[in-house]
């Protein structure tokens, strides 16, 4: 049952790039709709255009990476007691801060 909670979990992460693709295709659309309005500012918003794609993906690059997370990242320890697998947390999360 953990595993097919985990399946899902990454799934609906992934779920985000869809959502870049629509962001990157409405940045270069507006990016089209404006130089066509004023060409004398299209190096400029050729700048601004590369921007908004460059933080669009980085937005989606970060989908693939909390997939991973929940697929091989946290995984169960089985016949493990509640006692271990909390004292394992507190003993690991000084790391974290680093």
């Amino acid at each position: 049952m953990l595993e097919g909670a985990k399946s899902m979990g990454a799934g609906a992460a992934t779920i985000a790039s869809a959502g870049a693709a629509i962001g990157i295709g409405n940045v270069f659309s507006s990016l089209i709709h404006s130089v066509a309005r004023n060409p004398s500012l299209a190096k400029q918003s050729f700048g601004y255009a590369i921007l908004g794609f460059a933080l669009t993906e980085a937005i989606a690059s970060f989908a693939p990476m909390m997939a991973s997370l929940i697929s091989f990242v946290f995984r169960s320890q089985k016949g493990a007691s509640k006692s271990y697998l909390r004292s394992s947390c507190f003993d690991q999360s000084q790391y974290l801060f680093v």
